[in-house]
């Protein structure tokens, strides 16, 4: 999906996705069966924008419940991207919402979808996955791990895992995080821009 856009009522919005991640996509299975093979994709996604140096260290990946089908898989392209809207998720979700062609990730007919997120979720992205139309999100580093190299994840509610029952989200936290730090800590070793 190289520029990928979005109208707007002034004219085209548009983000590059990473030629490395179309063609990537493009190997994986059609399904991804069990929360460890999804949550596999999205760290391995954020280690992969990491290697490229085309983003920061975070991946995600919206995957249809039912079917195991990928909907959308996002890395943070922050910086290249020019936007501080373009988190892993933001762009797992917007690319999800362009392949069914509705603005809710299940579509119109709310076929149920997971979120697998390569960390917790900021404060910006915990505030757009409600309206998502995401069933269930899995993390797998903790907002402390992230926070820990550097990064600011904004003023959280404590009670955010309450908040998202409330909306009828299901979360489940700590799914193959000690990869997902290693992959944090590559990228701050790297020298990764730190925002």
């Amino acid at each position: 999906m190289p520029g990928t856009t979005a109208h707007g009522a002034r004219g085209a919005l548009a983000f590059e996705i990473p030629t490395w991640l179309l063609d990537w996509e493009r190997t994986l299975p059609e399904a991804l069966r069990g929360d460890e093979a999804a949550m596999r994709v999205a760290i391995e996604a954020a280690a992969r924008n990491v290697r490229h140096g085309t983003g920061g260290p975070f991946g995600a990946v919206v995957v249809e419940v039912a079917s195991g089908a990928v909907a959308g898989i996002g890395i943070n392209i922050v910086v290249s991207g020019g936007s501080s809207v373009l988190h892993a998720e933001m762009v797992a979700m917007m690319r999800a919402q362009l392949r069914v062609g509705f603005h809710k990730v299940g579509g119109a007919d709310g076929i149920p979808m997971t979120l697998y997120t390569s960390a917790e979720p900021c404060a910006m992205c915990m505030g757009a996955i409600p309206w998502s139309g995401v069933d269930r999100v899995v993390c797998a580093a903790t907002d402390a791990d992230v926070r820990s190299i550097g990064f600011d994840e904004g003023d959280k509610p404590a009670n955010w895992l309450s908040a998202y029952r409330l909306h009828g989200i299901a979360v489940s936290n700590g799914i193959l995080r000690d990869e997902a730090v290693a992959v944090l800590r590559a990228y701050q070793t790297s020298g990764g821009v730190v925002y």
